[in-house]
């Protein structure tokens, strides 16, 4: 699609030289006697999609687009359709003519491309007028090892059929299927419950589900095959080969701005990241990373592959501008391919179509690993962090600070459980640049400040580092901050603690976290837990009603404050009761300190689960909306804990996990928490203007007028579940706080805002994106457009 404007010189010896050409398809100046290294992404490309449909005619007509997760499943989804009898159609190969004139729908400028790019899939399918479009809801690929803790999908790959239903509104069905290929019992009825509305039976989808896993896994082991023989013919040769690493879809030309056909037109043989499905790299634990991404765990095993071959392989990763899982990965393959003596060679890859640069950088590789074909290679061991063991018990374990309001409930909490732990001080401007220095620059802001915090703390001289241990809590999920933990372990080594064990402070099994010395018995402690919860959001919504209305200035701090400190003391002694009466005191004691004023104006804060409780993260977007008299609605930590009640029967309902535990359990737990609820909400109502907290089952249905409720990551479905709670309240102004580039937000906040003001048109939302070079100017002048328009 290039018209280049090219210019010939021919020079007296008759030869020519060609300037002005963006490729060398046609133009090139390698000479006749260039010989070009075989491709297989192109091969990957050719692959995965020349595949015929057994009838042209078919009954319905399922528009696929050529896209995220389609690079990985295809031959799956086009066999099943194809044994259903429905006729799939591919939406044409990329093009940027098409992406631009389909990136006016995007709604997050900082969205990694292969996202931006399904929008203009999507607007080709329509002009190919099918009856539906088929952007399945992949939440889990399959486990290539066991090893790994899980093989989830980003956020954006599964859940980015919600922003194009809200953004682009192709007035076709868009079909979005839960799905997760670690199980095939489960995938079998997940592909049953999504065919039978069509009117297939269900043996001949069963059927088609055990042809379509043949066909994947048939063009996996031909993918593997071939580059194993090719490698082992380049290596016999004495050849230099790339393993060109990346997600599936960046084998898409356009997205890799055809980098596998510039390196191969250079001489060298370019293998892909599939030369190691299913094969065991070994070493597994030598790392930081949680491996919990499907696609990052392949490269990541790739990389293991290539550290341990001669200095005839070279790994070139790809990686797409915003993308938030790379952030991680990339150190952990630095780390793995530097202790081998080998460097990684990476190349960031976007929208912009002018690539010389890239071409220029990539030529300059090539050329150096000519020359160092033969150099030796020094190996280097795996430092780690000290394991938390049994001994490890009397250390001061380390908390960063979260918000004003659970913080101080913490570690009465553990040492109920047996753990001396510190809470430290609120993150400053130090926070941020100490964690600059030792972790990723562009991992989400909250991992930043968490970071800086704990490495500051061991600086500062004030602990005996041989006594002293770090924890970070932990969800799961296919957020990013479940790797945070890696970020701490890697920065402490860096910072010279090795000595210093890194405790993860987790409900679940599979954060790959050996602390033999840290096991909590949450059913001794949970009664307890539960009301400092319950607690810290009555006065959370306590001081934010009282602080606006308050008669003395600095009341409802102090208020706040008091309460805080006799609840520590009420969880020391283990006495949940009393913590529940206290809420009703507490209640009665801020009426005292108010002038009643019911019509002031509201503005509700819903985000990030760190940035929205951190103060400092936030630059204190509540404090100054109270000093202009607007009431803030607090964010709380309630739901964000009982969503797992919803969770769980919605991954059941869609065949995403097995039951495991009885129902009846679940159910008669969920009876228990939810009557504390209802008594602390009967106790608090003492106070003025407190509103109860949500029954979680209500606001899920809240949220499943805007987003699916498997989307579980981040805050998840919880954020527009928030957001519709607030619009029915007659809250209509909100105020969504997010870390710049969150790979969830981009499905549950900013992706579907489109379709919340659609369904709320009175609905005032402010996104606001922080990271640590984010202008206070910027967001107060921001906040202002907000708050005069409230007046």
């Amino acid at each position: 699609e290039n018209r280049c404007f090219v210019h010939k010189y021919t020079f007296a010896n008759k030869n020519v030289y060609y300037s002005g050409n963006k490729c060398e398809k046609v133009f090139s100046n390698q000479g006749a006697d260039a010989v070009k290294g075989r491709n297989l992404s192109v091969k990957k490309y050719g692959l995965l999609f020349n595949r015929k449909n057994k009838t042209e005619e078919g009954t319905l007509t399922v528009g696929i687009p050529r896209g995220l997760n389609m690079y990985e499943n295809y031959p799956f989804w086009h066999a099943l359709f194809n044994e259903c009898g429905i006729k799939t159609v591919l939406s044409d190969p990329s093009t940027f003519y098409n992406y631009e004139a389909g990136v006016h729908s995007v709604m997050s400028d900082n969205i990694c491309f292969p996202a931006k790019l399904m929008h203009s899939h999507i607007y080709d399918l329509v002009r190919k007028k099918v009856d539906r479009i088929f952007m399945p809801y992949v939440i889990f690929e399959k486990k290539e090892r066991e090893e790994s803790a899980n093989s989830y999908n980003c956020p954006i790959v599964s859940g980015y059929a919600e922003v194009i239903k809200s953004a682009v509104h192709p007035n076709i069905p868009v079909d979005f299927p839960i799905i997760t290929f670690q199980d095939t019992e489960l995938l079998t009825k997940q592909c049953v419950e999504y065919l039978q509305q069509f009117g297939i039976e269900k043996q001949t989808i069963k059927k088609a589900v055990r042809e379509a896993l043949v066909a994947q896994i048939n063009y996996e082991r031909e993918l593997r095959e071939l580059n194993r023989q090719v490698y082992a013919r380049n290596k016999a040769e004495g050849k230099l080969t790339v393993l060109l690493a990346g997600r599936p879809y960046h084998t898409d030309p356009l997205i890799q701005h055809k980098l596998s056909d510039m390196i191969s037109g250079m001489g060298v043989t370019v293998i892909t990241e599939d030369i190691v499905r299913d094969e065991d790299v070994g070493d597994i634990d030598k790392t930081f990373l949680v491996s919990q991404w499907a696609y990052i765990n392949r490269i990541f095993y790739a990389a293991q592959w290539v550290a341990r071959q001669g200095n005839d392989v070279h790994f070139v990763q790809m990686t797409s501008f915003g993308c938030g899982p790379d952030a991680f990965l990339i150190d952990e393959i630095k780390s793995i391919l530097g202790r081998h003596g080998k460097s990684l060679t990476l190349l960031k890859i976007d929208d912009v179509n002018n690539i010389g640069s890239i071409k220029l950088r990539v030529r300059s590789v090539i050329e150096s690993l000519k020359f160092n074909h033969s150099a030796s290679r020094k190996m280097e061991p795996f430092l780690t962090t000290k394991k938390f063991t049994v001994e490890d018990k009397k250390r001061t374990i380390l908390a960063p600070y979260f918000t004003d309001y659970i913080s101080p409930l913490v570690p009465p909490v553990l040492k109920l459980a047996g753990y001396n732990v510190e809470v430290l001080p609120e993150s400053n401007n130090d926070s941020a640049e100490c964690g600059l220095m030792y972790a990723n620059n562009e991992v989400c802001y909250p991992a930043t400040l968490v970071v800086g915090d704990l490495i500051k703390a061991l600086k500062s001289g004030k602990y005996d580092v041989s006594q002293t241990a770090v924890i970070i809590t932990q969800t799961g999920g296919q957020c990013r901050a479940s790797n945070y933990i890696a970020l701490i372990r890697k920065g402490i080594i860096e910072a010279g603690y090795p000595e210093v064990p890194v405790v993860s402070l987790a409900m679940g099994d599979s954060m790959m976290n050996e602390q033999p010395g840290f096991t909590i018995n949450w059913m001794k402690i949970m009664p307890i837990a539960l009301a400092a919860i319950l607690f810290s959001d009555c006065i959370a919504k306590f001081y934010h009603a009282s602080a606006v209305r308050e008669k003395s200035k600095g009341e409802a701090r102090r208020l706040r404050q008091h309460y805080l400190d006799e609840a520590g003391k009420l969880i020391l002694a283990n006495k949940a009761g009393a913590l529940y009466k206290l809420v009703e005191t507490a209640a009665k004691h801020f009426n005292e300190i108010i002038i009643p004023a019911d019509n002031l104006p509201k503005v509700g804060l819903v985000g990030e689960i760190y940035l929205k409780f951190n103060g400092f993260a936030n630059k204190n977007v509540a404090e100054w909306l109270i000093e202009r008299k607007i009431e803030v609605m607090p964010p709380l930590l309630t739901g964000f804990f009982t969503q797992v009640f919803v969770n769980r029967k919605e991954n059941l309902r869609t065949h995403i996990e097995k039951g495991g535990m009885p129902e009846f359990v679940y159910d008669l737990f969920y009876k228990l928490v939810q009557k504390k609820i209802e008594k602390v909400n009967r106790l608090a109502s003492n106070f003025r203007y407190f509103t109860p907290i949500a029954n979680i089952f209500e606001e899920a249905e809240h949220g499943k007028e805007i987003v699916t409720l498997s989307a579980q990551f981040g805050e998840g479905w919880l954020l527009p579940a928030e957001i519709v709670s607030f619009a029915k309240e007659g809250t209509n102004n909100v105020i969504s706080l997010q870390p710049f580039g969150c790979i969830a937000n981009h499905i549950v906040s900013k992706g579907v805002e489109k379709k919340i003001k659609t369904l709320y048109p009175q609905m005032n939302l402010l996104s606001l994106d922080y990271d640590s070079g984010v202008s206070e100017v910027n967001i107060i002048n921001r906040l202002l457009l907000l708050t005069n328009s409230l007046k």
